[in-house]
């Protein structure tokens, strides 16, 4: 474990953000009240674009573009460029990018370090953020969203799975408590001077205002490139743009301030700085507006006419007036000391305390799969996530193991239907309390999505991963289920473990984080030695199809059992014990393993065509405990296995007569069972393969299987 005792930060602002007294805009604003008043500030650099150098903050470093007018080069490709070389040399832990989508996703690319993701102005307007994909990708990328209200979430959020909302947080554009400063009877207006903002209806309602009472002034702060609304009247000022400093000198002594927007205001900070400088405020009821204060009269109407009265009332009702500037003043839920803190905080739980070291040796693993205890355990003796279990916690790691199907099945709802959404919370907690590094679960669907992104809001640094042992053979029925099943996630989690060659699925399934796992075998469980024994049958072979509480259905056949009659046939003088064959219920358990160890030699038949490397846990059973094994040399397991430790067939007349050979032939027959068992052992423990799924999931250098 790291000890992390401050945090280095890059905030990067949009390349055309203007980060200057002169000309701030509001991410500007933000980013610097915000950093001045921040615990980390002295560890936190400041990235833009800004022409002039009369910068917010000592702590900015300029990025200079030279392809701002080019056409040949994208300037959001040249800026991320250079950023990512800063970034990777100063190795910060939280990147924070403000109001780029696309930036963002060039720079998760290519840093490691967590990142938040800020937005100022409307998700569905913003290239990069339109379309639900888009955002769902945004919410996969970063540890945290901040919204600068509640209106921006919930465009964020529009046909999107408000679940996810717990990895955003809104935290408002903030300003410091002002001290009371005498007024002067002026009413202002703040913004650009167009439609948009509502300057045409300020317009009406101002010279009414300003004919009717005399002794007020009007100002009118901005300007705009395309100006077709003026104001013509002796007591009005246009004034222009203004820097930032100079307007709150302007709204601290004015009266009454006027913000009628027409467009959504993400936020509305002129609302905002207005009230806190002591002026009764009008606004209107478009985007955030609403959130900036609890003090603004809100207009019920758009019109010239409502403003007019609005105003009019505060003229002639001074009590009125004074008890709303000074509820403005205090603003209390919106103080850049209180606001400063919960960024700090957001910051914090995006990089703990204490870090994960993932070259650790000890990795906690949570392993889900269904451990069957509503069958009594009868599967144990053929369970892959028990040995998986063994084989981690012999690797010198923790396992938490969580059975699904016995979880629902003891937690039913009233209408005796399991609870998935109780289920999905024990997940959380559970995930939450004991805060793994790897999720390891196989055949399963009870696992939501969103649990899965919950999970990567917690951690970003959590590895998924499935297996799945049943086969993917496109051409088998039975395996279509199973295909899909292992799609609903394979997306989702960083691997996908199965027991075929991941070529087989290429046509269905093309995803390049598919690995191939032989089936384990695991020294509590494979534990005999059955070529040391005098075993009464010749040949075993045990099979389960289409089984309903633990008997077979009637009618329900497959093509195994087509192959085994005729098998029978040819070879009448051997003693064979097959199980779901010939009215012979399947065997589990302990039973299972009394059978097995009282016959000779094994059968390893699978379901459908033989397939690539495919075999099912049958072969660990049956070879892994010292039974001489036959196999179909279609399944090309002579890639791992020569004819010293494993017996190849080419069709059911050539597996007929090498039955009957080594029937009769115990010496060889022991032999190549104990050179199979030693082969198993040394290739495919439970040691090794769990290994092997980590060495995958950290990213370490690993044996190829399939390079053996």
């Amino acid at each position: 474990m790291i000890l992390k005792k401050n945090l280095n930060i890059a905030t990067i602002l949009p390349y055309k953000e203007n980060f200057t007294f002169g000309k701030a805009s509001a991410a500007s604003l933000w980013v610097s009240e915000f950093f001045r008043n921040s615990k980390y500030k002295k560890n936190n650099i400041i990235y833009g674009h800004t022409k002039s150098k009369d910068y917010l903050s000592k702590n900015y470093k300029n990025v200079n573009l030279k392809n701002l007018k080019s056409k040949l080069k994208s300037t959001t490709k040249e800026y991320a460029e250079k950023l990512t070389k800063e970034l990777i040399i100063n190795n910060f832990d939280i990147v924070e990018i403000h109001n780029r989508p696309q930036l963002l996703f060039k720079l998760t690319n290519k840093i490691k370090s967590k990142f938040i993701f800020y937005f100022h102005n409307d998700p569905l307007s913003m290239k990069g953020s339109k379309s639900i994909n888009e955002r769902l990708k945004i919410l996969h990328a970063v540890e945290k969203i901040i919204f600068v209200s509640e209106w921006v979430r919930e465009r964020f959020f529009l046909n999107i799975d408000e679940k996810l909302k717990t990895k955003t947080e809104v935290v408002y554009p903030s300003v410091n408590k002002q001290k009371k400063i005498k007024k002067e009877r002026i009413i202002v207006f703040v913004g650009r001077l167009n439609y948009s903002k509502g300057y045409d209806i300020f317009k009406e309602a101002i010279i009414k205002i300003l004919n009717k009472f005399p002794t007020w002034k009007a100002y009118s702060l901005g300007d705009e490139d395309r100006r077709n609304i003026y104001i013509n009247h002796p007591n009005h000022k246009e004034l222009g743009f203004v820097n930032h400093k100079k307007t709150l000198n302007i709204l601290n002594r004015s009266e009454i301030a006027v913000v009628p927007s027409r467009w959504e205001e993400p936020f509305g900070r002129t609302s905002l700085e207005a009230t806190s400088r002591g002026c009764a405020t009008i606004i209107s009821n478009r985007g955030g507006l609403r959130e900036t204060t609890n003090s603004a009269i809100v207009l019920k109407k758009l019109d010239p006419n409502e403003i007019y009265f609005e105003i009019k009332k505060l003229i002639t009702n001074s009590k009125k007036r004074k008890i709303i500037q000074s509820l403005g003043r205090k603003n209390i839920k919106h103080l850049i000391s209180k606001n400063t803190k919960i960024i700090d905080q957001i910051r914090e739980s995006c990089v703990p305390f204490f870090n994960i070291n993932f070259n650790k040796k000890k990795l906690k693993i949570i392993n889900l799969y269904n451990q069957g205890q509503k069958l009594n355990h009868r599967l144990y003796n053929i369970s892959l996530g028990k040995k998986f279990t063994n084989g981690f916690v012999r690797n010198g790691h923790d396992v938490l193991e969580i059975s699904d199907r016995d979880f629902l099945r003891d937690n039913k709802s009233f209408s005796l239907i399991p609870n998935r959404n109780n289920f999905q919370t024990f997940l959380i907690d559970t995930f939450k309390n004991y805060n793994p590094d790897i999720v390891f679960f196989g055949h399963t669907k009870n696992i939501d999505l969103n649990t899965f992104d919950e999970y990567r809001s917690i951690n970003k640094n959590i590895i998924l991963s499935q297996w799945n042992e049943d086969p993917v053979m496109p051409s088998l029925n039975y395996s279509k289920q199973n295909i899909s099943n292992i799609q609903l996630y394979s997306d989702f989690v960083d691997h996908n473990f199965i027991t075929t060659d991941p070529s087989i699925l290429n046509k269905t399934i093309n995803k390049n984080n598919f690995n191939f796992f032989f089936v384990p075998v695991d020294k509590n469980i494979e534990s005999f030695e059955v070529y040391k024994m005098k075993p009464k049958n010749d040949l075993f072979y045990a099979m389960s199809h289409g089984v309903n509480r633990a008997t077979l259905k009637e009618g329900v056949e497959d093509e195994r059992i087509n192959f085994l009659d005729k098998l029978v046939k040819k070879i009448p003088d051997i003693k064979y014990d097959f199980y779901g064959f010939a009215n012979k219920q399947p065997i589990w358990g302990n039973d299972f393993n009394n059978s097995l160890i009282n016959s000779k030699m094994g059968l390893n038949l699978s379901r459908g065509k033989p397939t690539k490397f495919y075999s099912s846990n049958r072969i660990a059973s049956i070879m892994g405990n010292g039974l001489l094994t036959f196999i179909d040399k279609k399944v090309q397991l002579d890639h791992f296995f020569n004819n010293k430790e494993i017996i190849f067939y080419s069709n059911i007349s050539e597996l007929a007569d090498k039955i009957r050979f080594y029937s009769k032939r115990d010496s060889i027959r022991k032999k190549i069972a104990k050179n199979g068992k030693k082969k198993y052992f040394k290739l495919f423990n439970e040691k090794a393969i769990t290994k092997y799924f980590i060495d995958i999931s950290l990213g370490n250098n690993h044996k190829s299987y399939l390079n053996i």
